[in-house]
């Protein structure tokens, strides 16, 4: 008898693509077969994200589209999970009645990844969670509200899962979580993040690069960065979002930092970590937010000279202190600073980006595309930053090789 088949639709960010694969390898346990192809199976899972309006209108969409495989009889049964529905279960419920099962993912995994884990993304990267959920209370956001307030996975756990992924072909491990750097704050026992990354290198010996997404800028140590700056095995790379750098609106946004906190942060993340690569993500057209306070923000874009930077409009998210703000902005005029602000970080990013020209740099390669061979330096996050384009034809998927950067445009780079 033929097993029954799956398929996985996954929306989002990293957590919700490890939240996929935990379903996927639960799927494939209880005796179902993985399709990649999501228009013709048994069972269709789809994984939703309900974290600003734009991800919601997409999980609604997605629902819908799985709703018509079911009737057109190409899929026989939906199961509706993930973030949406933990926020809006009972709205979705009266909208869409021929989902056959809703559902949210359980905290943590019962068993650790790792042990024979399906990936939704190349094989040799990985993801490992090591928190849910968040406390900083930002007025915008929707995140306590459907994860709840911040919890740290167990070290045993975490350790675990990272000793397991470091026995299959791994090179690159992302540890993810809303806030990556309030790890272990809320244990009996107080532990932080530094020591786990210690732990973690040391059970670990095959995994090249650890990344981490993503870090609050209150939470940022001398140790910490001393840590990143002197472990090997640790990218260079800091994803740090600040939202906004006007003092104002930092305040609004319960953001708990000044615009001195974030340049003084910067300036000793740049002095102690020779040659890092910043991310941040920055939010335009909050309430109130005046064209003087706008043109702030452009100016520090100009001067910061950050390597990666996401733009966001302002999504007013109901049951959020920032929904019933005064001097809701036009959306007009949020869409129109978005645009003007990606606008000047791509001459940014051009300027920083023929920096690296002419130097070597070790290039994990992601895979291998019509157009050509695509890879990564550790300044470059998978799925979210640019790539490097790689000349060197015999290069393989998984394997990392160090090249000379040959030229580069506003967001990509060329190795020979």
């Amino acid at each position: 008898m033929a097993k029954k088949t799956f398929s996985i639709i996954s929306l989002g960010c990293f957590r919700n693509t490890y939240d996929s694969e935990v379903m996927v390898r639960d799927l494939l346990k209880a005796g179902y077969r993985f399709s990649e192809k999501a228009d013709k199976v048994d069972t269709l899972v789809v994984n939703t994200c309900g974290f600003i309006t734009q991800a919601k209108e997409e999980s609604l969409e997605t629902i819908r589209g799985a709703l018509d495989l079911k009737r057109k009889g190409r899929v026989k049964k939906v199961i509706i999970r993930g973030c949406l529905v933990a926020r809006y279960r009972q709205d979705l419920e009266k909208h869409f009645p021929d989902i056959d099962e809703w559902g949210i993912f359980q905290l943590f995994p019962a068993h650790p990844q790792g042990d024979g884990r399906p990936q939704l993304t190349p094989g040799h990267i990985a993801f490992l969670k090591i928190a849910e959920g968040c406390s900083h209370g930002c007025s915008y956001c929707a995140i306590p509200l459907i994860k709840g307030k911040f919890r740290s996975r167990s070290e045993s756990d975490i350790l675990r899962e990272a000793s397991l992924l470091d026995t299959q072909k791994i090179k690159e491990v992302n540890i993810i979580g809303q806030d990556v750097t309030s790890w272990g704050s809320d244990f009996k026992t107080k532990k932080n993040l530094v020591g786990l990354l210690k732990k973690i290198i040391k059970g670990t010996g095959h995994i090249r690069w650890f990344r981490l997404l993503y870090t609050h800028p209150t939470l940022f140590s001398d140790e910490f960065i001393e840590f990143i700056a002197h472990e090997p095995r640790m990218c260079k790379y800091i994803d740090l979002p600040i939202q906004h750098v006007n003092d104002r609106i930092l305040k609004l946004m319960n953001r708990r930092t000044t615009k001195k906190d974030i340049v003084t942060l910067l300036e000793k993340i740049r002095k102690n970590i020779p040659g890092v690569a910043i991310r941040t993500s920055l939010i335009v057209g909050f309430p109130g937010e005046t064209e003087k306070e706008f043109r702030e923000l452009v100016d520090f874009v100009r001067m910061a000279r950050l390597e990666h930077v996401g733009v966001f409009t302002f999504s007013r998210e109901e049951q959020t202190p920032a929904y019933n703000l005064l001097g809701q902005v036009h959306h007009r005029t949020r869409e129109r600073r978005q645009k003007e602000l990606l606008a000047v970080q791509q001459e940014v990013s051009a300027k920083v980006n023929r920096n690296y020209v002419g130097k070597r740099m070790d290039i994990l390669i992601d895979e291998k595309r019509k157009a050509g061979i695509v890879g990564r330096t550790e300044h470059q996050c998978f799925d979210v930053d640019g790539v490097v384009y790689v000349q060197k034809k015999e290069a393989r998927p998984g394997r990392i090789y160090r090249l000379m950067i040959s030229d580069s445009y506003e967001y990509d780079l060329v190795a020979g």
